[in-house]
This record gives C-alpha cells, structure tokens and sequence, in this order.
C-alpha cells in the first residue's frame, strides 16, 4: 500500500511539476534550429520571424544553425530535442517532405514532431530565357512538345525543387527535356540569363526581379492564387495548366511530448510575428506569401503537411532520385 501511495506521489509530482514549468514558460532564451547555413532563405526567414516571437514571449529566440544532410541533420537534433519548449526548429518543403521520400532518416517527419504553425509560402514561377518564342504557358507547352530533344531545364541539384517541379511538369504536359544540374539556384539563373538553358522553375523569390527587369520571360505562378507581390502573372490554372501546384513552404514544430500549455504559448508568438506590419513586409519582399490566419494553426500544418508527403512521395520514388 505504501509503494502504491509513493508512486501515485510521485506521479502527481511529475504532473503537477510539468504544469508548473509550462504555465512559467519561458524563463530563458528559446533555441530555433536552422537546417541550413546562416544567408539563406531559411536562415532569414527564421530571424525575422524568430524576433517577433521572442518579443511577445519575453525572451530571447536564438538561431542555431545545424548543416549538413540537406537538412536532416538539423531537423533530427530537433527530434532528440527535450520536449520543454527551448528547442524547436524551422524547416520546409525539402526537410519534412523531401528528404523523408529520398533519405533512410532516424527520424518520423510527422510522428517525432508536433507541429507549430505554417509561417510562408513560397510558390515557383515557371520562367524561360526570353529567346524563347512564346508568349504564354500554353505556347511554352506546345513549343516544348515540338522540341523536345532540344529543350533544357536548369536545376539546383538533384531533390531541388526546380527538379521536381520539372519532372511533375512533364507527367502533366506529356513533355520530355534534358535536365542541367547546378550547385544551386544562383548558377541556373545565371545560365537562364546567358542563354544558356531554356527554362526552370524557380522559386518567385529569386526570378521575380528578373521577370520585373524584363531580363527573363514569366508565364504563371504554381499556385491556386496570384502573387501578392506580383499581381499581373497568372496562376497554372489561368494559364492552362490546372493543378500545377508546388510551392516550398516554410513551418514551425517543436519535439514531440512538448506540453500543450507551452504549445499555446509558442503558437501565440507565431501569431504576433505574423500580424507584426515589419514582418510582413519584409516577408512579402522575399516573395513570401504568408498564410490566412485560419492556415496558422497546428492542425492546419499536420494537414497540409501529409497531403504533401503523400502527393510527392509517389513521385519522388518513381523517379529514383538519389541525392
């Protein structure tokens, strides 16, 4: 009877010892795990979201970068992680959907993590070199049907989203081209500019200045909706290519087991940093769309997360890409 009344004790310590650090939380700096080298997009986005946050938390959100692995490398030091709220890690379309279809990870993208919020979206635009003939995404398909031994598509790498974008657009075109390969997208807009490939599909971010200098040709945004920062260019389905959807999308979790007190807690932060005017701004001109309030919930995240993983899954493993 004793041991029963220690143990039951003892639970009720440990209880009621978590609801007390959760209902405190944070009484020291939150460490935000970055995937990839400080520059970058990622590393950005998370400095300007990871400052707003810690604003209304009242602490400080130090960014740790974590390299190697495309990525899995820091996205598995979030998974070991203690669950109390001090560590949780960015990541996005390449991390959690990617490289779960590509790589023998120590890790479940979705089961390990609890998610946190969606906090960008970052659709591609489909852009060629402006010796192309055509004028538009229909003419775009028809010219690259008629040559297709003769047609390149930069990419940066392989598993890159200009990659898979271009394999999905020949299973929904019926096309084939020869894929160039670069050590990221910097080099294949500097071919694309040169003449030197055809076309690519590149995140909006990095063509946009392009397609706005008149130095490149864009011809729709894969998404179901306009760019805010770039109003005039259709969408896929406008343009005629209905379903032609692929975006890298940024998100926010935290270990699984973190209490759901310091889950609200976090969850609260993202919203402030969301609605702050400097943030969006900023966001905006890194061609960031930012998601519709009713898409910053966890359950939003966990939805649009495994629709993703079972969407590009499919189409990774037939195409045997090997990073």
């Amino acid at each position: 009877m004793k041991r029963v009344f220690l143990a039951v004790a003892v639970a009720v310590g440990v209880s009621v010892s978590v609801a007390a650090q959760a209902q405190t939380y944070p009484v020291r700096p939150i460490t935000m795990v970055v995937p990839f080298a400080a520059g970058g997009p990622t590393d950005t986005i998370a400095r300007l979201v990871g400052q707003a946050m810690g604003m209304k938390l009242g602490q400080t959100v130090l960014i740790e970068n974590v390299t190697g692995a495309a990525g899995s490398i820091g996205v598995g030091r979030v998974a070991r992680a203690n669950p109390d709220g001090y560590t949780i890690g960015i990541g996005h379309w390449s991390t959690h959907v990617v490289n779960a279809a590509v790589y023998p990870l120590q890790y479940d993208v979705l089961k390990d993590f609890v998610p946190i919020s969606l906090i960008a979206n970052n659709p591609q635009l489909i852009v060629s070199k402006n010796a192309v003939p055509a004028k538009n995404l229909k003419e775009l398909i028809a010219w690259v049907k008629a040559n297709q031994d003769k047609v390149s598509e930069g990419t940066a790498g392989a598993g890159s989203a200009s990659h898979i974008g271009g394999i999905f657009f020949q299973q929904l075109t019926g096309t084939q081209f020869q894929f160039v390969p670069y050590r990221g997208t910097g080099p294949v807009m500097q071919d694309l500019l040169a003449g030197n490939i055809d076309l690519t599909f590149d995140q909006a971010a990095n063509s946009l200045p392009q397609v706005r200098a008149g130095q490149i040709r864009g011809y729709a945004v894969t998404a179901k909706t306009r760019l805010a920062a770039a109003p005039d260019i259709p969408t896929v389905d406008e343009a005629g290519l209905p379903g032609f959807y692929i975006a890298v999308w940024h998100g926010l979790w935290a270990p699984r087991g973190t209490p759901r007190e310091v889950m609200a807690k976090l969850l609260d932060a993202v919203h402030a940093a969301l609605s702050d005017p400097n943030v969006r701004k900023r966001l905006a001109e890194l061609g960031q769309d930012i998601p519709a309030p009713e898409q910053q919930t966890p359950e939003a995240l966990y939805a649009h997360h495994k629709a993703e993983l079972e969407k590009w899954t499919p189409i990774i493993k037939a195409a045997n890409i090997k990073l």
